[in-house]
């Protein structure tokens, strides 16, 4: 039976390009998770966008001295680019500056008011005498009060993860001047989390098939106590407030924010004409799987679902597996040191497969993982060409030749052939199975084996020498390898978007290759059906492309 399947995916901060790092945290592993599940006759909705109102933002604005808007819609126009170019296949991407969205986070706010989970007390915040201003979340740094780091951010410290408010920073200093920032009173809204410490831990607990990296650390924030936070800031940029009287705060964009994905699905069944749609995946029998970095953690784990609970009708995640850090060469990626790999970069001057299949050979899942140029060359020219790219070319290669261009007519099966298409379709099962479990790499690696076990059938069979001496063994060992060929289309569409759509046409196939489904028939490929003219389906690239890469870094 089909399930419903939301995939909501990070909203990044539009005040930049993405980086790779980004990629394999969250929008890779969540367009495998939503294209297998498509393919396997699941209803699926995969939505995201760009976070525009986040002080990032505002603060790369005023750096540029341009309006905040003109710096998102920018950053939100390369987003959408870069995922059609790398084959991020959202439902829909939009952002937080919309009507929709606006309507949607106020509704979430009325009904928490309504619920007796919104107050408003005073709080302690940074005010800059030089510049006039209250100074919200990013428009101050200093150590984390936590764990001594230096480099805390007013909203969360990197280091260890912990959500903050500014004025707890030690040493603050203020982002725009550089002066340090004196302490005001401010009445602010406040969401009561409190109020469901006890109900979040149990619920955390309950979920015994989360990572454990998300589990532990969601259950040792929650038994550090959970504290009401504020859910409005002094600033001109976000969400207005639905009431009179308080028209210079806007709302929190972590609260306002994680609303995106509800407004989300909101706008996709307004666009889509059916209205109400969108209920099909917070309501009732569905499940929602939330993607992301695990800095982002806690929003997911107990905020988030803290706002779900006190609105009372929506569904609560159903899991978060969210990933480690991927580093670039020993190092974290860095915006402001250039030290990354931007994803337009790549994609002006690389195909797309390649970089997903390097990205989820080496997500960072359990642990953080690195990427180099060096990786990137092996993996590319040993795995993807000499493996999978040769035994798809030889293959076809000899099919189309020496058989007037159509597959050919086999034989009997011999016990090696007949056990190959077993461990076709068990390595089928296997990769779905792993990818349901959100174990990516795992999942890659069931569809490569397959591939390495195809080619050393074909170097025993030798299919080259039996035509010339065998044709009719020649024909079966290389109609069993077209089979072959065609459940690893099918294992690594997910992975391989491009390539297999490629090899789908190839083989001769008519519509897309997601249209046959999780499903692999050894005989689907039907002796005497015409192929396409084969075509490597990879480039071997050039060594000298880690030194041409790597000077660009940090220019």
């Amino acid at each position: 039976m089909s399930e419903r399947i939301l995939v909501a995916v990070a909203w990044p901060y539009a005040n930049g390009s993405i980086h790779v790092g980004q990629v394999a945290g969250a929008y890779i592993p969540a367009d495998i998770f939503a294209r297998y599940h498509r393919m396997a006759g699941n209803d699926v909705l995969m939505v995201s966008g760009s976070d525009s109102h986040g002080t990032p933002v505002t603060l790369e604005a005023e750096k540029r001295g341009v309006p905040a808007e003109e710096v998102f819609g920018a950053y939100h126009s390369e987003f959408v680019e870069g995922w059609q170019g790398l084959g991020i296949s959202f439902d829909l991407f939009t952002s937080t500056h919309t009507d929709n969205h606006f309507a949607v986070a106020q509704e979430i706010f009325l009904k928490l008011k309504e619920n007796g989970y919104i107050f408003i007390d005073t709080m302690l915040q940074p005010f800059c005498e030089t510049d006039n201003r209250f100074l919200a979340d990013r428009y101050v740094d200093g150590k984390c009060p936590h764990c001594g780091f230096d480099g805390a951010r007013g909203d969360q410290c990197d280091n260890c993860g912990r959500t903050l408010d500014p004025h707890e920073l030690v040493e603050m200093k203020c982002k725009l001047c550089g002066e340090e920032p004196i302490i005001r009173e401010t009445e602010h809204f406040f969401v009561k989390l409190s109020a469901f410490e006890g109900q979040l831990l149990d619920w955390v607990r309950s979920h015994e098939e989360w990572k454990p990296n998300v589990r532990n650390f969601s259950i040792g924030y929650l038994e550090g106590g959970l504290h009401d936070r504020a859910i409005t800031r002094d600033i001109e940029w976000g969400v207005p407030l639905p009431l009179d009287g308080y028209d210079g705060k806007r709302l929190y964009v972590w609260f306002e924010a994680v609303i995106g994905y509800l407004s989300a699905s909101k706008q996709w069944a307004k666009e889509i004409g059916q209205p109400d749609r969108w209920k099909d995946f917070w309501e009732g029998e569905s499940k929602s799987y939330y993607f992301m970095g695990k800095d982002n953690i806690p929003f997911h784990t107990v905020i988030w679902p803290a706002m779900l609970m006190g609105h009372g009708d929506l569904n609560l995640p159903h899991n978060v597996p969210a990933n480690e850090f991927l580093n670039y060469d020993g190092k974290q990626f860095s915006t402001s040191r250039n030290w990354a790999v931007w994803l337009p970069d790549y994609l002006d001057r690389y195909e797309p497969d390649p970089l997903r299949y390097v990205l989820a050979a080496t997500m960072p899942e359990t642990s953080d993982s690195d990427f180099s140029w060096g990786e990137y060359l092996r993996r590319n020219n040993d795995e993807l060409v000499a493996t999978y790219g040769n035994l798809v070319h030889r293959v076809m290669t000899m099919s189309y030749r020496n058989f007037d261009g159509k597959v050919p007519q086999p034989g009997d099966l011999d016990s090696a052939a007949q056990a190959l298409l077993v461990e076709a379709s068990a390595r089928l099962e296997d990769a779905g199975r792993n990818i349901e479990a959100c174990r990516f790499r795992a999942g890659l690696e069931s569809a490569m084996t397959l591939a390495r076990s195809c080619n050393v059938y074909l170097d025993q069979k030798a299919p080259w020498k039996a035509l010339k001496t065998d044709r009719e063994d020649a024909a079966t060992t290389l109609w069993v390898g077209l089979s072959v060929i065609n459940c690893l289309k099918t294992a690594l569409n997910p992975y391989l978007p491009f390539s297999s759509e490629k090899l789908h046409k190839m083989l001769g196939f008519e519509g897309s290759a997601p249209d046959q489904g999780w499903t692999w028939d050894r005989d689907t490929v039907r002796p005497g059906q015409a192929l396409g003219e084969p075509k490597p389906l990879f480039v071997k690239l050039d060594d000298d492309i880690v030194q041409k890469e790597t000077e660009r870094i940090g220019t």
